[in-house]
């Protein structure tokens, strides 16, 4: 009979490669069009960057450890590793989050129509997606800092000391003053951040209602404005955002959890497993919804390039 570890094993395998290939996909189409196709490219497009870039190094900084870990393979990480494994996790799980946020305050805005007292946003919010971008990336290693100094090679398997565990390594809850200090850090920053992607999707469900209340009383506006591109991308962000949150605060409270309980092997695994959901879940949606994938044609573009 398979052993529980051997199957969470096998999902993380398929998780990880699905989800890395999408996002790795996604990275390079946007990579691709900024330097080949900037005529294609569109301001939400380095967003999007940042989200796929973050979730491809989530995938493979958490799914790979954790499925050599399931399949009971020992390896010696070594400090070193740990702390830069575990930080880039966190760093880049934390980065979806902001990345998500910014998106769906970018889309409502988008939106907004044009008789809105706020509908001058929509010429000057692409100035502040650049700035917005690069000080997400610096408050979340300024945040993580924390987890240089209490991260260690998890040498001790049978070690079941309060703290936060994953495959091979663990951060451990030596000073009480500064966990707490760092929990309430992560807790302010995480409702902020989700209070505001709230507020943005309640805006464009509003938003999307109405245009649907309009198409229906007359038909050529259904056709201008309910299938707008605005429109659909804004049900595309709605659906990140709803999974988004779910995974996220599902994850966040098993953490928090785990952080102060004693070692639970079969749930921590669950755990890493649930957080990974994102990344790929998100890949995918991107994917399915980016018809501009398949209208690019690559030799065109690269005799372009050459001459």
């Amino acid at each position: 009979m398979i052993s529980s570890d051997i199957i969470f094993g096998i999902f993380f395998l398929f998780q990880t490669c699905i989800g890395f290939m999408g996002n790795s996909l996604l990275f390079t189409f946007y990579i691709y069009t900024f330097l080949i196709l900037p005529h294609k490219k569109k301001t939400v497009d380095m967003i999007f960057a940042h989200l796929t870039l973050a979730n491809a190094l989530t995938l493979v900084f958490r799914g790979i450890p954790s499925a050599i870990s399931s399949f009971e393979i020992r390896l010696e990480m070594g400090d070193t590793r740990c702390k830069a494994m575990l930080y880039i996790q966190r760093v880049t799980r934390s980065i979806s989050l902001c990345t998500t946020t910014l998106q769906s305050i970018f889309q409502a805005v988008t939106i907004t129509p044009n008789n809105h007292k706020w509908a001058w946003l929509k010429y000057r919010i692409s100035a502040f997606i650049q700035p917005s971008l690069l000080f997400f990336w610096m408050m979340n290693f300024v945040i993580y800092s924390v987890i240089i100094l209490q991260t260690v090679a998890n040498r001790n398997i049978t070690d079941i000391r309060l703290g936060y565990h994953v495959a091979y390594c663990k951060s451990n809850a030596h000073n009480g003053q500064i966990s707490s200090i760092f929990l309430s850090t992560l807790f302010i920053r995480d409702l902020s951040f989700l209070f505001l992607m709230t507020c943005s999707s309640i805006y464009m469900v509003t938003i999307l209602y109405k245009h649907h209340k309009a198409a229906q009383n007359v038909r050529s506006i259904s056709q201008s404005s309910s299938h707008s591109p605005e429109n659909k991308a804004a049900r595309v962000i709605l659906i990140l955002v709803s999974c988004f949150v779910f995974f996220y605060w599902t994850n966040t409270f098993l953490t928090i959890y785990l952080f102060y309980t004693s070692k639970k092997k079969q749930l921590e695994k669950f755990n890493n497993f649930f957080s990974s959901c994102y990344p790929t879940i998100s890949s995918l949606c991107l994917i399915k919804n980016e018809n501009r994938i398949s209208r690019i044609n690559f030799m065109k573009a690269r005799k372009r390039l050459l001459f």
